[in-house]
C-alpha cells in the first residue's frame, strides 16, 4: 500500500457546513433545533450529481423552509429560476459555464467542487470512452479519500525519508524486518541503528504488523496527510525526497530513473487549475499502482510539484 503527502487544502470537512446564505430576509427565517444542525450531504458519497443536488436541496429546505429554485438561481447568477428543476429532472444538462454557476450557489470547498465537476463529466459523458475516463477519475478520488490520514503522533512517520520507504518495502514478497539487511538495501545506505529506529516507529504507529506466520507486513491501508498539512514533518519529508531526487541524477543509472520537467509562462489565474490537474494525476497513480496483485520488488518515489520562477507581472503594469 502506498502513501501520499500533500501540502494542500484538506479534503475532509469535520464541522457542519457554514451557512451558505446571507442573513435571512423577511419571510425567510431560518429554522432552529435539529433541522438547523443537520449536516450537508457529503458529495463524496455520490456517483450521480443529480441525486446529490436533490439531497442538497432537501437539506436546504430543512434549514430554510422558504428556500427555492428561484433563490438558488439568483445565487448562481442564472436568469431562469426553472433551470435547477430542469437539471434535477434530467431535462437539461450542465454546461461548463452553468456548472460553475451551480458551484457558486452550492458554496462547496475546492476539493468538493472538483469532485462535483468529475461527477458531471461522468453522468453526461457522450461516449463509452469518455465515460470510462471519467469513471476512472471518480474512482481514484473515492479511493484516495478512503485512505488513512496521517496526523497527530503519526507525523513521526514523515520525520525521515527512509521510514516511509521501509514501510513500502514491506509490500515486497522477500522483505525482511532485519535492521542490518534493511540498511544494506536502501539507496542511499542507512545505518542498522536507523533501520531499527524506523521499524520501532512503524510498529508503534500500527503501520507494520507481524502476521500469524511471523512475517512482517504492512498494516493500516493506504496513507495520506490532510491537505494544507504544512507541519515541519511534512516539509522535512519533501526536502528529504527532493534531496534523493537530486542525488539520483548522478548516482542512479538512466534505465532506473525518469525525470520530466516543463518550464512555462502561464496566466496566474490558471495556477489553481494546474494544481487540480496534479491532484488528479496523483489520485490516478494511487489507484493504478496501490494494491497491485503482482509481486513487488523495488520501492520508487514519485514526486509532483510546481513552483514559480518569477514574480507575477500585473496586467496593468506599463
Amino acid at each position: 500500500m502506498s502513501h501520499t503527502v500533500y501540502l494542500k487544502q484538506r479534503l475532509e470537512r469535520t464541522t457542519p457546513m457554514p451557512d451558505p446564505l446571507p442573513a435571512a430576509q423577511p419571510g425567510e427565517g431560518a429554522v432552529s433545533g435539529k433541522d438547523a444542525t443537520a449536516r450537508a450531504p457529503d458529495i463524496f458519497a455520490y456517483l450521480d450529481y443529480r441525486v446529490y443536488l436533490a439531497d442538497w436541496f432537501a437539506w436546504m429546505k430543512l434549514r430554510y423552509p422558504q428556500y427555492s429554485y428561484r433563490r438558488f438561481a439568483w445565487r448562481a447568477n442564472r436568469t431562469s429560476p426553472s433551470m435547477p428543476g430542469k437539471v434535477l429532472a434530467g431535462q437539461r444538462n450542465l454546461t461548463p459555464a452553468s456548472t460553475q454557476s451551480f458551484l457558486k450557489a452550492l458554496a462547496l470547498e475546492p476539493a468538493e467542487a472538483m469532485f462535483f465537476e468529475d461527477l458531471v463529466a461522468l453522468n453526461q459523458a457522450e461516449t463509452p470512452k469518455l465515460r470510462a475516463a471519467a469513471w476512472e477519475q471518480v474512482r481514484a478520488t473515492v479511493r484516495f479519500r478512503s485512505a488513512r490520514v496521517i496526523e497527530g503522533d503519526s507525523v513521526k512517520y514523515l520525520l525521515h525519508w527512509y521510514i516511509p520507504a521501509i514501510r513500502e518495502f514491506a509490500a515486497c514478497a522477500r522483505f525482511r524486518a532485519e535492521p542490518a539487511w534493511l540498511a544494506s538495501q536502501l539507496r542511499p545506505r542507512i545505518t542498522a541503528a536507523q533501520a531499527a529506529e524506523a521499524l520501532d516507529v512503524l510498529f508503534a504507529l500500527g503501520f507494520l504488523e507481524r502476521g500469524p506466520d511471523g512475517k512482517v507486513v504492512q498494516a493500516g491501508g493506504a496513507l495520506v496527510t490532510p491537505h494544507e498539512f504544512a507541519s515541519m514533518a511534512a516539509v522535512h519529508y519533501h526536502q528529504g525526497m527532493l534531496e534523493r531526487a537530486v542525488a539520483a541524477l548522478s548516482d542512479t543509472p538512466k534505465a532506473e530513473r525518469h525525470f520530466l520537467g516543463v518550464t512555462a509562462a502561464i496566466p496566474a489565474a490558471l495556477v489553481p487549475v494546474l494544481k487540480r490537474d496534479l491532484d488528479h494525476i496523483q489520485e490516478r497513480l494511487l489507484e493504478r499502482y496501490d494494491g497491485l496483485a503482482a509481486d513487488r520488488e523495488v520501492v520508487y518515489q514519485i514526486n509532483l510539484n510546481i513552483f514559480p520562477l518569477t514574480e507575477p507581472i500585473e496586467c496593468n503594469e506599463p
